[in-house]
C-alpha cells in the first residue's frame, strides 16, 4: 500500500463528518497493484533490517573503538564497562548465572515465552510459505510469505540472544525484538481489524483463515503482552540496599502503579504504616545525586552568569519539561477521540446505518480506547512532573541551606550564635541596598531582621507555591495553545466560521484576567512579606518564650501576634478575591462564548441545530472550558510562583557572604601569601587591618530615626599569638574581644589598611571553637562532645575529668547517653559551658579559640578546669587562644596577653607583667586577686561528692512527634466547621443550598439546548422562535452565574474568619502550656504548625472544602439526571459509587499514614536549619559543614521518601478510578446505541451526564482525599490546643489594685517537682525575706537554685504555700504573678527591633526613664560619648542580642527590670559575663535604684557578688541547709557556706565585704 493511499486512510478515519465515497477502493487499488516493496507486510522487514545494521555497529565499534574482543566483553548491572567474567565454580549452576544475567526469574520466563511466541510464528509462516508454493501462488505472495520468514527467523535469533547473551548484548536483542514484534501487531491490526469496522469490506488476509487470527493472537502475545508485563533488571547504585519498586517494575506496573499494590493493601491491613515499611528511595531521587548534578546551574558561586534561577532550573530539567511537553502533545490528541466519538455516534442515531461508513461500534471502541489512553498520558504526566517537584524541593532545600553555610549571619540574622560585639546590618540597610541595585529602590530596611524567618519561609511556604511549577510552564507554552488550535478546528468542522467566534471572543477578553493576575502578583508579594514577619514573630517568639512566659507578657504578646495575623490575612483576603474573580470570570467565559457561537449559528448564519452538533461541540465547550478555567486559575498561582522564584534568587544573589566567597583571592580564613614571609606562613595573627560586620560598616540612620550600631575592630600595627602557648585576650565588656576571634575566624569583613596587611588562622591542623553563648546540638552529651569524630573512649573519658563533667553526668540516669534538647535546655548554663569546652578538647584541632568558657562557672570549677584542663596533658603543645574576665585565675598558664581598649582597639601585648604595668584598671582588679590566690589551698567541686543529689530521669527528652490513625476526626473538622461563623449551620446550610441551586440550573441549561435542538427535527426552521430559547438560554446563564458570585464570596468570607480563629487558639495553646512541655518539643515543630499547616488552613483546606462541595452537589445530580432518562442505570451508579467508595478507603488509608509521615519528615527538615544557622559560627570554625550537609541530605531523603509514595498513592487511585469512570460511560454509550430508543438529542444529554458523572465521581473522591490530606494539618493543629496548659485567669485571681505593696516573701513548705511523676527537686524549704531585703542563693551545680526561682514563678509544679506580700501566689493568675515579678536569667533574651522596645515592647514608659534605666545598668559606664559604636534608645538590636557581647545583654536586662520596678528582683547569674568593674556598678543600682521595700534574691557563682547582701541562703540538693546574714554563716565550722567561701580563692576579700556589709547593716 502507498504511503499517500495510508495517509489518506488515516484522516478519514478521524474525519467528523464521516468517511469518503473512494475509502471502499483503498483495498482494491491495493489488490490491483500487487506486492511490491511499499507493502505494509514490508514494514517490519524493514524493521528488522535496521535492526540488524545497529547490531553490527555496535559490534564493529566495540572491537575498533574499543579494542575488546567481541565475546569477551561485557558490562555490569550499572552499565559500566567490566572485565570478562571468572571462570563459573562448580556449586553456580549455569541456570543461576543466566538469572543474574537476565536479572530474575520473571525477566527470564517472560523472554522464554517471548521465545516461543517467535518460534511459533516462524512455524506458522514457513508453513504459509510452504502452503503458497504448493498451491502455485503468485511469486508476489510467495516473497512476502518468505519476507516474513525471514524476519521470524531474525526474530527467533534475538529472542535466543535475549536469553543467552551476557550484558548488555541480552537487553538490547530483547528490545528489539520487542520494538519488530509490536510493529509486526500494529501491521496486522490495520490490515485486518481495521476493515471490520468499515462498512463493506473485509479483511486483507482473511484467506489465511485461522491462521491469520493465530498469528495475530501470538503477535499480541509477544509484542504487547510480553513488552507490557516484563519486569525491569535492577540496577543497584552505590550505597543502596536493594532497588526501589519502581526501578524494577513492568511497564504495565508503571503505567498502572501495579508496584504500589502490595504497599497499599499492607496499609489497609494495618492500624499505620510507618516510614520504615515504605519503599526505598530511587537513587535518581536523593538530594546527594541531584545535588551533583544541578550545582553547577544554581549555585551562585559556580554558575558563571548572573542570571534568574529559575532559567537555572530550566536547565537542570530540560530534559523532564520535554518529556511532559511531549506527553501533553499526546494526550491533548487523545482527549479529543471522546468528542469526535460522540459526534459520530450521534451522527448514526440522526441518520442510521444507510448515512453511515464506519460502524457504530468502531466509535464506542475508540471512545473507550481513547479515554483510557487520555487517562493514562494523563497520570503518566501527573507522575513525571510531581518527580519534578520533589526533586525541585529537595535541590532547593539543600541549595538554601548551603548558601546559608556562607551567610554573614550577623548581616541580618536574628539567632545565629556567635560574635557578640557584631553590627547586625541587616540586607535591607543601606549597605545592602546599594548592593542591590536591581531589587529596587523600595526595600524594607528591616527585611534583614527577618532572615531566619526568610529562610525558613524560603524552604516551606515558597516551596508549596513552586509545587506545580513545571506543569505551568508546560501548561502555557504547549498545552493551552495546543487546546485552543483544536478545539477551534473541530468547532469549525462542526459549527461553521460561528465556531470562530467564540475564541475571537476569548481573546479579546484576555488582557482582564491578565490584569487581574498582575495584580495578584503584586497582593502576593506583599502577601509574603508580611507572611515572612510573621513567620519571624513565630520564631522569635519561640526563641524567646521562656521569657515571655517568666514576664507574664502571654497576652500582650499574642495581641502582637493577632495584629500581624490580621495584616497577613488582609492581603490573604486580597489574594482570594482577585483569584476569585479571576475565577468567575474564567467560569462565565465560557458559556458566553457558547451563548455566542449559537446565537450567530442559528441568527446569522440561519443554521439548524442538531444534537449531533449540540452535544459534541458541548464537549468541545467544555474541555475548552476546563482550559480556560485552568488558564486563569493557574495565572494567579503563577505569579505567586513567580514571586517566590524571585525571592529564591534574591536570597541567593543579594545576601551578603562571608569574605572567604566574596574574594578568591583575598580570603579572611587562610593567609595572604603575598603579605607573609615564606617563613611566617604559619602564624595566628593580623597586621595593619580593621574588620566590620558588614561590608559597609558605616553607621546609618534609617528613615525611623533607628541607626544601626557599626563597631569597628582596628589592629593598627600587628598581633600576632604564640604557637603551641594559651594566649589570653582580656578588656572591659564590649571592647571587641570575640570579635578580635571572628576576625580570625574570617566571620567579620576584612579591611586591608596597607600592602603588608594580613589576617592568618592556619587550619591544617584543624581550629575548634567554644562560643561565649555555649552551642549544643538537640542531641545526647556524648554526641555533643564527640560532634563527629571518632570515639576515643580514653580520651573521651580524660575530657569528661577535665572539664568537670563527671560528676554532673553521675547526676543523669542516661548518663552521657542523656538528649541535651533545644538549645541545651536540660543542662544548665555551666553544664552546657563546659560541654562545649569539652567538644573544643575532645577534637584533635591544633588551635583552640575560647570564649570567656568560664563566665557561666563557679570559682571552683573555673579553678578545676584551670588546673586540670589549661595544664593537662590534652591541651599541652596547643595554641590557646581564651578570654576570660577571670584575669586572674588563668594568670598561671597564661603565656601571652593581648589587652584591648573600649574602642575596639589593642593597648598593648605581651607578657601578662607588660599588660598589667600598662592598664591601670586591669593592673588592680588582678592584683586584689592574687593576693588571695597565693594563700588557697587549690580544691575542685570535682573532688567532692554531694550526698543525697537528686538524679535526674532525663535520658530521652524529646518525645516521638504524635500522629493519628486512621481518618481525620470530627473535631479536627469541627475547628474549621465552626469558626467560620457565629451560626456556622445557617452558614453551611446557604452554601450548600446556593451549590444545589446552582447545579439545578446547569443540568437544566445543559438539557434545554438538546431540548432546542430537537425542534429542528420535528418543526420546521421557520417555525423555530430563535429569540424565544436564546433569550431563555441567556437567563439561565445569567442565573447561574449570579449564584456562583454569591456562594464564593460567601464562603470566602467564612474562610477567612476560620483561619483567623485558628491561628489565634493556636498562639494562645502554645503560649498558654507549661515549661516541661516546651522541653520536651523541639522549636521546629511548633514552628511547623504556625507555618506550613496555617498555610495549609488558609489555602490547601479552604480550596479543598470549596472544591468538594462544588463537584458533590453537581456529581449526585447528575447521576440522577442519567438515572432520570436511563433507569437501568441506576444500578451500574451505584455499583461505580461503591467502587469509587471501596478504592477511596483502600487508598485513603495507606495516604493518611504517609501525609501524617510527611509533615512529621519536614519539621526535622526546618529543625536542621535552625540549628545551623544558630551555630554557624561553630560550625564554620570547626570545618563541620560536610557533616551537617549529610545530615542534611538523610533528613531531606527521609522527606523526599514518604512524598515519592504520597504522590504514587495519588496515582494508583486516579488510575483505578479513571478506568472504572471508562467502562462506566462506555457502557453505557453501548446501551443507548443498541438498546435503548432515546432520541439522540436526549442519547446526546445523557452521555453527557454520565461523562461529567463518571469524571466528577472520582474527582470527588479524589478531592474528599485531597480535603482528608489537608486536614491533616486541621489534625495537627487540633493536637496543639490540647496540649498541657497552665491554669487560666479567672476573675478571682486578680489581685487587689494596690498589691503588691512591697516584696515580703514568705515560703512555707514548698516542694516541687518538673512533672507530675517525676522526682521533687525541692523538699520543704521554708523561708522569710523580709521587703526590701538583698538575699544571695549559692549552691553546688545541681542544688535547686534556679529550681527555687521557677518554683516561686510557678513555671514548675509546687506544694506548699508562698506568700507574696501577703497573698498566696497560688491564688493569684499567673500573669498578674509574674508581670509583678521579674527575673534576669544568666542568658538574657532580647528581641529584634530597637533598644527601646525591648527595654519597654509595650509602650508605657517615656524616654527620659529608659534612659536613667540605662544609666543605672552600668550602661553608660561600658561606652564613651563620642564611641561610633555606642548604643542609644534607637540602636537596631537583632534577634536574641545577637549584636551585642552577652555582658551587654546582661546590662540590658537589668536595665529592663529596672524599668518595670517590680516589688521583687530575681537575678539568675545575671552578671556573669560583665568584668568586675561593671558588676560593682550594676550591684550598687540594686541597692539604689530599687526602692526600700524592693525585695532582690540573687542567684550567683561569683560570690563577691552576694557577699554584701542582708542574708544568703544555701542550698544543697534541693534542701535549704543554710540561710541567715553573711557574716553568720561564715562562723559557723562545718558550714556550707563557709566551704565554698574557703574554696573560692577570694577568701581574705570576701570576708571583708562580708565583715563590713554586716557592720553598715
Amino acid at each position: 500500500m502507498s504511503g499517500a493511499s495510508f495517509a489518506r486512510v488515516a484522516s478519514q478515519v478521524i474525519l467528523v463528518n464521516g468517511v469518503s465515497e473512494d475509502h471502499t477502493n483503498v483495498f482494491d487499488s491495493y489488490e490491483e497493484r500487487g506486492c511490491d516493496w511499499r507493502d505494509t507486510l514490508m514494514i517490519p522487514f524493514y524493521c528488522a533490517l535496521l535492526s540488524a545494521i545497529l547490531h553490527l555497529v555496535s559490534l564493529l565499534r566495540g572491537r575498533f573503538l574499543k579494542g575488546a574482543p567481541l565475546k569477551r566483553s561485557g558490562f555490569n548491572h550499572t552499565g559500566e564497562s567490566r572485565a570478562s567474567p571468572a571462570p563459573p565454580q562448580r556449586y553456580e549452576s549455569y541456570l543461576a548465572r543466566r538469572l543474574e544475567a537476565v536479572g530474575g526469574t520473571s525477566i527470564l520466563v517472560y523472554r522464554f515465552v517471548q521465545l516461543l511466541c517467535v518460534l511459533s510464528l516462524l512455524t506458522l509462516s514457513t508453513y504459509g510459505l510452504w502452503h503458497d508454493a504448493s498451491a502455485g501462488a503468485v511469486s508476489s505472495d510467495i516473497v512476502i510469505e518468505g519476507v516474513q520468514s525471514v524476519v521470524y527467523l531474525y526474530l527467533s535469533v534475538l529472542s535466543c540472544l535475549a536469553l543467552l547473551a551476557n550484558p548488555p548484548y541480552e537487553h538490547r536483542a530483547y528490545i528489539h525484538a520487542s520494538l519488530i514484534l509490536t510493529v509486526s501487531w500494529a501491521v496486522y491490526l490495520y490490515r485486518d481489524v481495521w476493515p471490520l469496522a468499515t462498512a463493506g469490506q473485509s479483511p486483507f488476509d482473511l484467506s489465511e483463515g485461522k491462521i491469520l487470527w493465530a498469528k495475530i493472537a501470538l503477535l499480541s502475545l509477544s509484542g504487547v503482552m510480553v513488552p507490557l508485563f516484563t519486569p525491569r533488571k535492577p540496577s543497584l547504585q552505590q550505597g543502596q540496599e536493594e532497588p526501589a519498586p519502581e526501578e524494577t517494575a513492568s511497564m504495565f506496573s508503571l503505567l498502572m502503579y501495579g508496584y504500589l499494590e502490595p504497599i497499599i493493601w499492607k496499609a489497609w491491613r494495618i492500624p499505620r504504616l510507618t516510614y520504615d515499611m515504605l519503599p526505598q528511595l530511587a537513587h535518581f531521587n536523593r538530594v546527594e545525586y541531584l545535588a551533583t548534578q544541578s550545582s553547577p546551574h544554581l549555585d551562585p558561586l559556580q554558575r558563571k552568569t548572573r542570571a534568574h534561577f529559575a532559567f537555572g532550573l530550566i536547565r537542570v530539567f530540560w530534559l523532564q519539561l520535554c518529556n511532559l511537553a511531549v506527553l501533553d502533545v499526546l494526550l491533548v490528541l487523545a482527549a479529543f477521540a471522546a468528542p469526535v466519538s460522540v459526534n459520530q455516534l450521534l451522527v448514526y442515531l440522526e441518520k442510521g446505518e444507510a448515512g453511515v461508513s464506519i460502524r457504530p461500534w468502531f466509535w464506542i471502541a475508540l471512545f473507550f480506547f481513547g479515554s483510557v489512553l487520555r487517562d493514562i498520558l494523563v497520570q503518566w504526566f501527573i507522575f513525571n512532573h510531581t518527580r519534578i517537584n520533589i526533586r525541585v524541593q529537595a535541590i532547593v532545600t539543600n541549595l538554601v541551606f548551603e548558601h546559608a553555610l556562607r551567610i554573614r549571619m550577623k548581616a541580618g540574622s536574628s539567632t545565629a550564635e556567635g560574635p557578640p560585639t557584631a553590627d547586625a546590618e541587616e540586607p535591607g540597610s543601606r549597605s545592602t541596598a546599594a548592593r542591590e541595585g536591581t531589587a529596587g529602590a523600595g526595600t524594607d530596611h528591616k527585611d534583614g531582621s527577618h532572615l531566619v524567618g526568610k529562610i525558613n519561609n524560603l524552604v516551606s511556604g515558597d516551596m508549596r507555591t513552586l509545587d506545580e511549577m513545571s506543569l505551568y510552564i508546560v501548561f502555557f507554552v504547549v498545552e493551552w495553545p495546543i487546546y485552543v488550535v483544536l478545539c477551534t478546528i473541530f468547532q469549525y468542522q462542526v459549527l461553521g466560521w460561528s465556531g470562530l467566534v467564540g475564541i475571537v471572543i476569548t481573546i479579546l477578553t484576555l488582557p482582564l484576567p491578565g490584569y487581574l493576575a498582575k495584580s495578584v502578583k503584586g497582593v502576593q508579594e506583599e502577601k509574603m512579606k508580611r507572611t515572612d514577619s510573621r513567620v519571624q514573630a513565630v520564631t522569635e517568639m519561640m526563641n524567646v518564650i521562656r521569657m515571655i512566659k517568666l514576664f507574664g507578657w502571654e497576652p500582650r504578646t499574642a495581641a502582637q501576634l493577632d495584629a500581624k495575623r490580621e495584616a497577613e490575612l488582609v492581603s490573604v483576603r486580597k489574594t482570594k478575591f482577585l483569584t476569585s474573580c479571576i475565577n468567575l470570570f474564567n467560569y462565565a467565559l465560557p458559556y458566553f462564548v457558547m451563548l455566542s457561537t449559537f446565537f450567530t449559528y442559528t441568527v446569522i448564519m440561519k443554521q439548524e441545530l442538531t444534537a449531533s452538533a449540540v452535544y459534541s461541540s458541548m464537549t468541545v465547550f467544555d474541555m475548552f472550558r476546563r482550559e480556560m478555567q485552568s488558564l486563569f486559575y493557574i495565572l494567579p498561582i503563577f505569579m505567586q510562583g513567580v514571586v517566590s522564584l524571585n525571592r529564591i534568587s534574591d536570597f541567593l544573589w543579594n545576601t551578603e557572604l562571608i569574605d572567604r566567597y566574596v574574594d578568591a583571592e583575598r580570603t579572611s580564613v587562610g593567609v595572604s601569601t603575598e603579605s607573609l614571609s615564606h617563613d611566617r606562613v604559619d602564624v595566628i595573627g593580623i597586621r595593619r587591618a580593621s574588620f566590620t560586620w558588614s561590608r559597609d560598616g558605616a553607621p546609618s540612620p534609617t528613615p525611623g530615626g533607628t541607626h544601626i550600631r557599626a563597631f569597628v575592630l582596628n589592629v593598627d600595627d600587628e598581633v600576632i599569638f604564640q604557637r603551641g602557648k594559651v594566649n589570653l585576650i582580656v578588656g572591659p565588656t564590649g571592647a571587641g574581644k570575640t570579635s578580635l576571634l571572628m576576625a580570625l575566624l574570617g566571620e567579620m569583613h576584612y579591611l586591608p589598611s596597607g600592602p603588608d596587611s594580613f589576617v592568618s588562622l592556619p587550619r591544617d591542623g584543624g581550629v575548634a571553637y567554644a562560643a561565649q553563648e555555649s552551642w549544643v546540638q538537640n542531641d545526647t552529651i556524648r554526641n555533643n562532645i564527640v560532634f563527629g569524630s571518632a570515639y576515643d573512649e580514653i580520651r573521651y573519658n580524660k575530657v569528661l575529668e577535665q572539664c568537670a563533667l563527671t560528676r554532673d553526668l553521675s547526676l543523669f540516669e542516661a548518663g552521657d547517653l542523656t538528649e541535651v534538647g533545644e538549645k541545651g535546655i536540660t543542662l544548665s548554663g555551666g553544664q552546657k559551658a563546659r560541654v562545649t569546652l569539652a567538644r573544643a578538647v575532645y577534637s584533635r584541632a591544633d588551635i583552640l579559640l575560647l570564649d570567656d568558657v568560664f563566665a557561666a562557672l563557679d570559682v571552683h570549677t573555673s579553678k578545676w578546669i584551670v588546673e586540670k584542663c589549661l595544664k593537662g596533658e590534652l591541651l599541652r603543645g596547643r595554641t590557646v587562644i581564651l578570654i576570660t574576665h577571670n584575669v586572674a585565675l588563668v594568670g598561671s598558664v597564661v603565656d601571652f596577653v593581648v589587652d584591648m581598649g573600649p574602642d575596639g582597639r589593642i593597648l598593648s601585648q605581651g607578657t601578662l607583667d607588660s599588660a598589667l604595668a600598662r592598664d591601670s584598671g586591669l593592673r588592680q582588679e588582678v592584683t586584689e586577686e592574687q593576693k588571695v590566690l597565693a594563700d588557697v589551698e587549690q580544691k575542685s567541686e570535682g573532688d567532692k561528692s554531694e550526698d543525697g543529689q537528686v538524679k535526674q530521669a532525663v535520658g530521652q527528652l524529646i518525645v516521638a512527634e504524635e500522629m493519628e490513625d486512621g481518618h481525620i476526626g470530627w473535631s479536627a473538622l469541627k475547628l474549621y466547621f465552626e469558626n467560620t461563623s457565629r451560626r456556622p449551620a445557617l452558614f453551611w446550610f446557604i452554601y450548600v443550598g446556593s451549590n444545589v441551586v446552582h447545579g439545578l440550573l446547569m443540568n437544566y441549561q445543559a438539557w434545554y439546548l438538546g431540548f432546542w435542538a430537537s425542534q429542528y427535527e420535528n418543526h420546521p426552521a421557520s417555525d423555530v422562535p430563535l429569540q424565544h430559547y436564546l433569550t431563555r438560554y441567556a437567563l439561565l446563564t445569567v442565573a447561574g452565574m449570579s449564584v456562583v458570585v454569591f456562594f464564593v464570596m460567601w464562603f470566602l468570607h467564612g474562610s477567612i474568619r476560620a483561619s483567623k480563629i485558628i491561628h489565634r487558639k493556636l498562639i494562645r495553646a502554645v503560649l498558654g502550656t507549661t515549661l516541661r512541655w516546651l522541653d520536651r518539643t523541639p522549636t521546629a515543630r511548633i514552628i511547623t504548625r504556625c507555618t506550613e499547616d496555617i498555610q495549609t488552613v488558609d489555602d490547601g483546606f479552604s480550596a479543598s472544602t470549596q472544591m468538594l462541595v462544588d463537584r458533590t452537589v453537581p456529581m449526585i445530580l447528575r447521576v440522577l439526571a442519567v438515572v432520570l432518562f436511563s433507569p437501568i442505570f441506576v444500578i451500574p451508579a451505584l455499583v461505580v459509587s461503591g467502587l469509587g467508595g471501596l478504592l477511596g478507603s483502600v487508598y485513603i488509608k495507606a495516604q493518611l499514614s504517609t501525609k501524617r509521615e510527611m509533615s512529621n519528615s519536614k519539621a526535622p527538615v526546618l529543625g536542621h536549619f535552625s540549628a545551623a544557622i544558630s551555630g554557624i559560627t561553630s560550625i564554620r570554625a570547626y570545618g563541620a559543614q560536610e557533616a551537617f550537609r549529610k545530615e542534611l541530605y538523610a533528613r531531606i531523603d527521609r522527606y523526599s521518601r514518604v512524598a515519592v509514595m504520597n504522590e504514587n498513592f495519588n496515582r494508583w487511585i486516579s488510575a483505578r478510578m479513571d478506568f472504572i469512570g471508562d467502562v462506566f460511560t462506555t457502557s453505557l454509550a453501548i446501551y443507548l446505541v443498541y438498546a435503548s430508543r432515546l432520541s439522540a438529542s436526549n442519547t446526546g444529554f445523557s452521555l453527557n451526564m454520565a461523562a461529567a458523572f463518571s469524571a466528577v465521581i472520582f474527582a470527588v473522591i479524589r478531592t474528599f482525599n485531597v480535603f482528608e490530606l489537608n486536614g491533616n494539618s486541621l489534625e495537627r493543629i487540633q493536637q496543639y490546643l490540647q496540649i498541657e496548659q497552665e491554669p487560666k485567669p479567672s476573675p478571682e485571681g486578680v489581685p487587689p489594685a494596690y498589691w503588691p505593696s512591697s516584696g515580703k516573701l514568705v515560703v512555707q513548705n514548698l516542694s516541687a517537682r518538673y512533672s507530675p511523676d517525676g522526682p521533687d527537686v525541692l523538699h520543704d524549704i521554708s523561708f522569710e525575706v523580709a521587703s526590701g531585703e538583698r538575699v544571695g542563693i549559692v549552691g553546688r551545680t545541681g542544688s535547686g537554685k534556679s529550681s527555687l526561682t521557677l518554683a516561686l514563678l510557678r513555671c514548675i509544679l509546687t506544694e506548699g504555700e508562698v506568700l507574696y506580700d501577703g497573698l498566696p501566689t497560688s491564688k493569684i493568675n499567673l500573669d498578674a504573678l509574674r508581670s509583678n515579678i521579674t527575673i534576669i536569667p544568666q542568658v538574657p533574651e532580647l528581641l529584634s527591633g530597637t533598644l527601646r522596645q525591648n527595654l519597654d515592647p509595650f509602650s508605657e514608659h517615656d524616654d527620659v526613664v529608659l534612659n536613667d534605666a540605662l544609666r543605672s545598668a552600668g550602661l553608660f559606664s561600658l561606652q564613651e560619648e563620642g564611641d561610633r559604636s555606642r548604643i542609644t534608645l534607637d540602636t537596631e538590636i537583632s534577634g536574641g542580642g545577637g549584636n551585642l557581647s552577652v555582658g551587654q545583654r546582661q546590662v540590658l536586662a537589668l536595665a529592663r527590670a529596672i524599668v518595670r520596678r517590680s516589688k521583687l528582683l530575681i537575678l539568675d547569674e545575671a552578671t556573669s559575663a560583665i568584668d568586675y568593674k561593671t558588676d560593682v556598678i550594676i550591684q550598687k543600682s540594686l541597692r539604689t535604684e530599687f526602692g526600700r521595700d524592693a525585695t532582690v534574691l540573687t542567684v550567683a557563682h561569683r560570690l563577691q557578688t552576694i557577699m554584701d547582701a542582708d542574708k544568703i541562703m544555701v542550698l544543697d540538693a534541693g534542701c535549704l541547709v543554710e540561710f541567715g546574714r553573711p557574716r553568720e554563716l561564715l562562723e559557723k565550722e562545718e558550714g556550707l557556706f563557709r566551704a565554698l567561701v574557703e574554696e573560692s580563692g577570694e577568701r581574705e576579700t570576701l570576708y571583708a565585704v562580708a565583715m563590713g556589709a554586716s557592720s553598715s547593716a
